[in-house]
């Protein structure tokens, strides 16, 4: 039986046929092995997703399962901060655990957002034409931290892959605009920065940085506690316990903590707690299917940890007009996990041609090669490497990795400066 997975914003993503051959994609058009989940399940009833997607021109719901939560015990002073150059990340020396769930997701609370992701889409009319049409989709995020300018906050990759404009909502519902600091699809991980100066004395007074526990210590059967923005109506809170730890499923490159704590559609980009109030997760997907109950997943927040360290400290960046942004000058295809394993070759980016004239080609990176990520934020496909490309403008310099294949059939990674073209080259 086969199935679909379900992705946010309703991108369309290549599935292998029997062959395994890729498709082309057009650059400037395109838009560990572990113990880990049964591949039925994987195939038919996994979805990363976040959230309710609403239309203005169709009053309909988006349903996509993925979760996240945020915590932090504001009535201690135990714990120790890291400093991550300007950013800081806060960890927990508590050993003392905390047996009442209301006390623990009150503590937690502050610590975590509700985010709104506003895009808009092409879609096919009723006769026939193309119109744009608004969404809007809901997800969660987790306060980690700020710098001497911004408030950092960290989100599914997922959750806000596709926005024209991204909104943060904060415990006292003050509502502010942020802007995305960096993204790593192949770990479904992305940090967004809203500026200190736009948030206000009472709302900074409200809120809280998270504490982040240590996931390498969970086990099974310890009470898991998840809180997050179900269906969009503003924070929730479910409980369980960890179920498995070491699961894996397509399309994220981490091993994932297992867990029966409901996890509900908007809940994606949230924190999973442990009985401490720390956090242990962050909320990823579910699998969904009427034949399957209690099996939800969250990244590892010790597994995570130099992922978000990285992001944090990037620079921000907004997205570029259209008529502005840079090209590499390359036609592409992706190298899935399904190829990767058939072919014995990196997932990224397959050059399927290096365009005369263009960035890579000027750079002598030839066919043959896989794209794995741009100033170091790694990319699984064409679709990622684009959503990187929108906050670059022509002219600008970007480095490549890439997996170059030798001889020997093994790949040997390179980073490669490309001088940005434009889509004209």
């Amino acid at each position: 039986m086969k199935g679909v997975i379900v992705m946010d914003h309703q991108y369309t993503y290549y599935t292998p046929g029997q062959d395994g051959n890729p498709q082309n994609n057009q650059e400037q058009r395109q838009p560990r092995k572990k113990r880990g989940v049964p591949k039925w399940i994987k195939t038919v009833c996994l979805g990363l997703i976040f959230g309710v997607t609403a239309s203005a021109a169709f009053q309909t719901s988006n349903i996509i399962a993925g979760r996240f939560l945020g915590t932090r015990d504001e009535k201690k002073e135990t714990g120790k901060t890291e400093a991550v150059g300007n950013a800081k990340l806060t960890t927990s020396s508590d050993s003392s655990v905390k047996s009442d769930v209301a006390d623990i997701a009150g503590n937690a609370m502050p610590s975590v957002v509700s985010i709104t992701n506003m895009s808009v889409q092409q879609v096919q009319s009723f006769f026939g034409g193309v119109q744009e049409r608004e969404s809007q989709s809901a997800g969660s995020g987790i306060i980690i931290g700020q710098n001497d300018t911004e408030l950092l906050i960290v989100t599914n990759n997922h959750v806000v892959e596709g926005s024209d404009t991204l909104t943060v909502s904060f415990i006292d519902e003050e509502c502010l605009e942020a802007n995305v600091k960096g993204t790593d699809a192949g770990k479904d991980l992305a940090v967004l920065a809203v500026g200190l100066d736009k948030i206000k004395d009472s709302t900074m007074e409200k809120i809280a940085v998270a504490t982040l526990g240590d996931s390498e210590q969970i086990q099974v059967g310890e009470e898991a506690i998840a809180i997050g923005n179900a269906l969009g109506y503003g924070q929730s809170v479910t409980r369980g316990i960890i179920s498995a730890t070491g699961r894996s499923i397509d399309g994220i490159d981490s091993s994932l903590i297992q867990t029966d704590a409901a996890i509900n559609p908007g809940n994606s980009g949230g924190a999973l707690l442990n009985a401490k109030g720390e956090v242990i997760g962050i909320n990823t997907a579910k699998a969904a299917m009427n034949a399957v109950e209690g099996m939800g997943y969250a990244i590892p927040v010790s597994e995570a940890r130099e992922t978000i360290e990285t992001l944090m400290n990037r620079e921000t960046r907004t997205k570029v007009a259209e008529e502005e942004r840079g090209y590499i000058g390359i036609r592409g295809e992706d190298v899935s996990q399904d190829i990767s394993q058939m072919y014995n070759m990196p997932t990224g980016v397959y050059i399927a041609e290096s365009i005369k004239g263009g960035g890579a080609a000027r750079a002598g990176i030839a066919k043959g090669s896989v794209i794995t990520a741009i100033n170091g934020t790694g990319v699984t496909g064409m679709e990622s490497l684009q959503e990187q490309l929108q906050y670059y403008k022509a002219g600008e310099t970007v480095t490549l990795t890439i997996q170059v294949p030798g001889n020997d059939g093994e790949y040997k990674s390179q980073d490669v400066e490309v001088v940005l073209g434009s889509s004209s080259n």
